[in-house]
């Protein structure tokens, strides 16, 4: 067994600002590094709690990797989108008014 104070406080910090990334960014690069830390952060709660079990294949091995495929392709997705937004407006400001 594993003492699960230190990944909950990783998990807890990664998660705080992953959420401060998200609402007070205005860049959407910067807002997608913070969708990033909340998903490690819950990828660090997932393989912390398997850890701590006695069971060798649970359900937090299998979770973390569907995370992980999700991070990935979320990352492709929004990076395309990002890149088409550059190349049309010529900046990636989430609060800019032009159409």
């Amino acid at each position: 067994m594993i003492h699960l104070a230190g990944p909950y406080l990783l998990a807890a910090v990664l998660a705080g600002l992953g959420t401060y990334g998200i609402l007070a960014r205005r860049n959407a690069v910067l807002v997608l590094i913070g969708v990033e830390l909340v998903l490690n952060a819950a990828t660090v709660l997932l393989v912390s709690v398997a850890a701590s079990g006695d069971e060798r294949w649970n359900a937090g091995s299998v979770l973390t990797l569907f995370v992980i495929t999700i991070a990935a392709a979320e990352v492709c997705v929004a990076l395309a989108v990002v890149l088409a937004v550059f190349r049309l407006r010529g900046d990636v400001d989430l609060e800019a008014d032009r159409p």
